[in-house]
C-alpha cells in the first residue's frame, strides 16, 4: 500500500483531521486531478464535474481539521478513487 493510499485511509477514517499534513493533502487532491491556483496562502482546486470548489490554508505544516472533513465530504459524495500506485 502506498503513501497516498494510506492517506485516504486515515481521511476517511476521521479520527485525525487535525494531524493530516497539509503538503500531503495538496498532493492526495493533485492525485486525484483537481487543478490548483495558490493565492497568497490559499491553494484552490477545482476539477471538472465537481460542483464545489476546495479553498485550502495551512495551519503550520498541517491542515485545518475542517478542511480534511470538506476533503472527505468530497471524496465520498463523488466516490473519488486513486489510480494504482506504481512503486519503482
Amino acid at each position: 500500500m502506498g503513501k497516498y493510499e494510506k492517506l485516504l485511509i486515515k481521511i476517511l477514517r476521521g479520527t485525525s483531521d487535525a494531524d493530516i499534513p497539509f503538503s500531503d493533502i495538496c498532493h492526495l487532491l493533485k492525485r486525484f486531478e483537481f487543478d490548483e491556483r495558490i493565492k497568497g496562502d490559499h491553494h484552490i482546486f477545482t476539477k471538472d464535474n465537481i460542483d464545489e470548489i476546495l479553498n485550502l490554508q495551512p495551519k503550520g505544516s498541517k491542515a485545518k481539521p475542517y478542511q480534511v472533513k470538506q476533503v472527505r465530504t468530497l471524496i465520498l459524495k463523488y466516490k473519488l478513487e486513486l489510480e494504482e500506485e506504481h512503486e519503482e
